[in-house]
């Protein structure tokens, strides 16, 4: 994945590493996925949803993950660029075919998945010696996944990755908790790569289900003080509908409520709040603004179908946060 195109002084925004699919959502909300008849076919997958989110925002963002070769592969390398999200690190794995995501979708919480990855995703096939550590350790903001943790080598990809960073830059680390990926899903399998992770990582993100697997404590502030204890500087704890919490090294603290919403679709409101809050984080913004905007962020798109092409565009989050409606209508490419 070495690219001669890559300039030193030219650093990305952000660069994030892991999970890539299409999503094949249903048209129709309600309907059990035996009795769906039409589907929409969007890009998926958590990193990859991040980083068109933080495109959207204007920064400029890459990925760094594996399709196959295939049809939907090159698929998801056209929508990445019409996102404008660089995909010079994305390359194909020709024994393995590209996973495709489906959903059902039932509001306002009630949003089951099916991920068709088998025999293996080829994003779980990224190698340490393949990376382009230059760019990653040059990022302005690194954003990594417990789901690459699940297997190697992206195990040891990932990791390679995290110790590449510079001291002091800001990697994220989404905890990403996906049980299906983990064999039997155990979470004691998964803590102690999350351990290592974490001493690696800058800021933690994750609902109240994945801090449990990372640290053991379910409570948000002791889950918080846990994620702090483990070694990032800040902790960002998800709550659901009661908003989300954001603890700093520093003692500083946030806890702002969710933005009311009419949910369609759930799916893919987290990765609305991850890319917002790079971006708050790279404009340098205080701790509860990052967290409204993100939070803002994550309402639009739960207002929307899709994910990826749900992301929203500055003057949209504004509209939310100056108390005006959720828009409802998805932008287009």
């Amino acid at each position: 994945m070495e690219s001669d195109a890559y300039e030193q002084h030219d650093p990305y925004d952000l660069i994030a590493m892991g999970r890539i699919g299409v999503d094949l959502y249903p048209l129709q909300a309600g309907v059990a996925l035996a009795q769906v008849e039409t589907f929409g076919k969007f890009l998926g997958g958590s990193a990859a949803n991040v980083a068109v989110a933080a495109a959207r925002l204007g920064r400029r963002t890459a990925l760094v993950t594996r399709t196959g070769t295939d049809p939907f592969g090159d698929y998801l390398h056209r929508q990445l660029r019409e996102f404008g999200v660089d995909d010079r690190w994305v390359t194909g794995v020709a024994d393995l075919p590209t996973p495709v995501t489906f959903c059902e979708i039932f509001p306002p919480d009630d949003f089951p998945l099916y991920f068709y990855r088998q025999p293996k995703a080829p994003d779980l096939e990224l190698r340490a010696r393949e990376l382009d550590l230059d760019a990653i350790r040059s990022a302005r903001i690194f954003w990594m996944t417990g789901t690459g943790l699940c297997a190697e080598p992206s195990r040891s990809a990932t990791l390679a990755a995290l110790e590449a960073r510079k001291a002091g830059s800001t990697t994220v680390f989404d905890l990403d908790w996906r049980p299906m990926f983990w064999g039997d899903g155990d979470p004691g399998r998964a803590r102690p790569y999350y351990a290592e992770a974490l001493r690696h990582a800058t800021v933690a993100v994750g609902n109240l289900d994945e801090c449990e697997v990372a640290t053991g404590e379910r409570e948000p502030y002791a889950a918080a003080r846990a994620l702090l204890a483990a070694g990032v500087g800040l902790a960002v704890v998800k709550q659901g509908p009661k908003g989300v919490l954001a603890a700093h090294r520093d003692g500083t603290a946030a806890e702002c409520p969710p933005v009311p919403v009419d949910v369609l679709n759930g799916l893919g409101a987290g990765d609305a709040f991850g890319g917002a809050l790079c971006h708050g984080l790279l404009a340098g913004w205080d701790l509860e603004h990052t967290m409204r905007y993100a939070n803002a962020a994550g309402a639009i798109v739960a207002a929307r179908l899709a994910c990826s092409s749900a992301m929203p565009r500055p003057a949209e989050v504004e509209q939310v946060l100056a108390g005006g409606p959720v828009p409802a209508q998805e932008p287009t490419t």
